[in-house]
């Protein structure tokens, strides 16, 4: 069995546009649903969704038989949590809260296997190697592991000309929400101030020949910050589809329910 290969990391070389959507449900059954909706790319969100490495197993499993290409954000820089999660079959980590570039180096050895970097070695017990069916695994994966590093804070984007420069970063990911509120506008990521930074950081990013992302959910703003250069962007969450949908459902019935009633 070949190697299988991450055409997530291939598209962002090529700056082809990449769609996605973030992933907190941590559920399999809703996974496979989104899996068949057309994005690109499926973030399994574990930083502020309830998932772990049992759940994100399942979901990269439900979603395993669709062309969507599955993403992974872990809660923190942990390299064992990252080991696991590579393991598993995670080609391409969104880690969040990158504020420097030794950060950036460490999780860049995180992600690979000596003697680039740390990356305990195991492949008769990981389902990334087929459980010793992919051939020579070990000796091509680092090949295929995609790292983005999420630049969300005043800090990120002080050093983000350092970061960009770390051998191994594919690309940077630019989080309004928590940039926002590191500039003092919490909860107003529309602020001209946010949305000024958020366009400086995207052609820096775009200007080291690396990919750059960003989370927007107007299709006018995601046009102009591909303008900016962005090549990958998340255009809302699975936990705001389901709840927006209810609520508006709910709400339709009951105003033709007013209506009637006015109406008698």
């Amino acid at each position: 069995m070949d190697m299988p290969k991450n055409s997530f990391k291939q598209r962002l070389r090529q700056r082809q546009m990449q769609v996605g959507l973030f992933v907190g449900l941590a559920n399999a059954y809703s996974m496979e649903i989104l899996a068949t909706a057309g994005f690109d790319w499926l973030l399994v969100d574990g930083e502020h969704a309830p998932n772990n490495p049992a759940s994100v197993l399942a979901q990269l499993q439900a979603a395993a038989p669709y062309p969507v290409q599955l993403l992974v954000r872990p809660v923190n820089h942990d390299a064992a949590l990252i080991k696991q999660y590579l393991d598993i079959g995670a080609q391409t980590l969104l880690v969040p809260m990158v504020d420097n570039a030794a950060q950036a180096q460490d999780l860049v050895r995180a992600v690979r296997y000596p003697p680039q970097g740390i990356r305990g070695v195991a492949t008769s017990l990981a389902r990334a190697a087929h459980w010793g069916g992919v051939k020579d695994y070990a000796m091509h994966a680092n090949d295929e592991i995609c790292l983005i590093v999420q630049i969300e804070s005043r800090q990120g984007l002080a050093n983000l000309d350092a970061i960009m420069a770390v051998d191994g970063v594919d690309a940077a990911f630019i989080g309004p929400a928590d940039l926002a509120a590191s500039m003092g506008y919490l909860g107003q990521s529309g602020q001209p101030e946010v949305t000024a930074a958020i366009e400086d950081a995207l052609r820096r990013i775009a200007a080291t020949g690396k990919a750059a992302g960003v989370f927007v959910t107007e299709p006018s703003l995601a046009k102009h910050y591909r303008e900016c250069g962005a090549s990958f962007i998340a255009v809302g969450g699975d936990t705001s589809l389901l709840r927006n949908a209810a609520v508006n459902l709910a709400s339709s019935f009951r105003d033709s329910e007013a209506e009637s009633g006015a109406v008698s």
